[in-house]
């Protein structure tokens, strides 16, 4: 039975991660980057002084709500998007795309992001603009929302977009106890063993307990946690990984050579067939690309929708800041400490050493910081992954609430608190690759709904530019909602 489940997977999961898809996915970004006239590119300037440099000079960014006000600060909500997307694919995700694709899986890795920015710009556009309150005041939105009235406002697709949501909503939930909870948890508890003789068990019942006093807090205390742990681990890792960075300066030339060389098949990658090896490059540069950013899957909206902004355009400047953090530069860097490491050989892509994943970069850590650097990635590890459990917590809540109300998202909440321990000390390979598959299913419809609602997207970029930037006296396209519309005028 097990084999049959198995086989059955690894069919959909090949469809779900093949070129088909992945065309699909960066197909996405590349439409909405034209529509919007390079938007990441064009804006540069004014995304970045109001996301990260709104972070110095603007306190309603960081400024908490108020106690009974059920919505986070900017700051929050990328914090704990982040916490979900700077995972194990930012350490074990590139070594696998060096290890499978030659360094030219960087390049394309590059790629995906620049594309994949304005996928998370439009997802979390439509997910301010489609949002509503719940029972508990609490802001709630994401791709079942806008599929539902967005897509499903459109004439004869009402019942479309009501199913598409509710699919989106089950694999959103199933992959929060996958690829949100146990795979993350039991890379953990592996880690946790080998670099310090740990029992999962022990591991299991101290991140039980840890996750049990935030998760069962609901989306505050997240955010509270979220905002002061994902600083510090990135700054942390972003720390470590500039010292080898500085200390193998004289590599960077030959770096990024092995990287647009390898990507382009200007030279065989690990010795193999030049057409076979950008192949390669690309398929593993897309694959670990999509998979370490998040954008397109429609998760990250989730949370940002939860956030007090008004102006769907300033939440959506926040995505693009969100992939640029996570890809270009956590996932650049570790590429680097790897790639500058001499153990992979920059000619060919031949991997020179017999270790893998996470493995693969605390041996190249360890070049510079001797013992200590497996153990720098091991207690890196702990925190990117613990991070996503925290943020996936949330996700999988806003399905839950979607397909049973509001006031039963506690009993999700204990469940996947439960299945923490579980993760930590069973072998779950047939659980990391039926996650796998859930993750990548959650695209289908969420990219459905992007796609179809892209005219939407465009008109409140316009509407924005034309008011904040170019001083046009227009009225705001601030929510669907005439009600909530008129609210957010008032505030404005």
């Amino acid at each position: 039975m097990v084999e049959m489940i198995t086989n059955v997977n690894s069919a959909i999961n090949g469809f779900v991660w093949g070129i088909p898809m992945l065309v699909l996915l960066v197909g996405t970004g590349i439409l909405m980057t034209v529509l919007t006239k390079f938007f990441q590119l064009s804006h540069i300037g004014h995304w970045f002084k109001n996301t990260i440099g709104g972070i110095f000079k603007d306190k309603n960014v960081t400024k908490h709500t108020e106690k009974g006000d059920q919505s986070i600060s900017q700051f929050q909500s990328l914090c704990t998007a982040l916490a979900a997307t700077i995972g194990t694919g930012n350490i074990v995700g590139v070594a696998s795309a060096l290890i499978a694709g030659g360094p030219g899986a960087i390049f394309w890795m590059w790629v995906v992001a620049f594309f994949g920015m304005m996928t998370n710009y439009s997802e979390n556009v439509l997910g301010i603009y489609y949002r509503r309150k719940n029972s508990k005041g609490e802001w709630s939105g994401g791709a079942m929302y806008y599929l539902k009235d967005g897509l499903g406002s459109y004439k004869g697709l009402k019942q479309a977009g009501a199913v598409l949501a509710v699919l989106f909503s089950i694999f959103c939930l199933l992959a929060s106890f996958g690829i949100g909870n146990m795979s993350q948890v039991n890379s953990i508890s592996a880690n946790m063993e080998a670099a310090f003789s740990i029992p999962p068990y022990i591991t299991g019942i101290v991140l039980l307990l840890i996750a049990a006093l935030v998760i069962v807090g609901g989306l505050k205390r997240i955010a509270s946690v979220t905002e002061k742990l994902v600083p510090f681990m990135a700054i942390l890792y972003i720390l470590g990984a500039l010292v080898i960075f500085v200390l193998n300066i004289g590599q960077v030339g030959a770096v990024f050579s092995s990287i647009f060389k390898g990507a382009f098949g200007l030279k065989a990658v690990g010795g193999g067939i030049v057409g076979s090896g950008v192949k390669m490059a690309l398929t593993w540069g897309m694959k670990r690309g999509v998979f370490s950013n998040e954008a397109g899957l429609g998760s990250s909206v989730m949370v940002h929708s939860n956030s007090n902004v008004r102006e769907p355009v300033r939440q959506g400047m926040w995505g693009i800041f969100e992939v640029f953090a996570d890809t270009i530069i956590v996932c650049t860097l570790t590429a680097f400490a790897v790639l500058s490491s001499g153990l992979i050989d920059l000619d060919t892509g031949a991997v020179l050493s017999e270790s893998a994943g996470s493995a693969l970069v605390g041996e190249a850590f360890a070049t510079v910081f001797g013992g200590i650097g497996p153990a720098f990635i091991a207690i890196a590890i702990l925190l990117f992954a613990f991070s996503t459990v925290l943020g996936w917590s949330h996700y999988g809540s806003k399905a839950w609430e979607y397909l049973f109300g509001t006031k039963s998202t506690i009993v999700y909440r204990v469940v996947f608190v439960l299945m923490i321990f579980v993760g930590a000390t069973m072998n779950l390979s047939l659980a990391w690759d039926l996650s796998d598959t859930f993750n990548g299913l959650m695209a289908i419809p969420n990219l459905i709904g992007v796609l179809s609602l892209s005219p939407v997207v465009v008109k409140i970029t316009r509407n924005y530019i034309d008011r904040v930037l170019k001083g046009k006296d227009v009225k705001p396209m601030l929510s669907v909602f005439p009600e909530i519309n008129e609210e957010h005028e008032k505030e404005i």
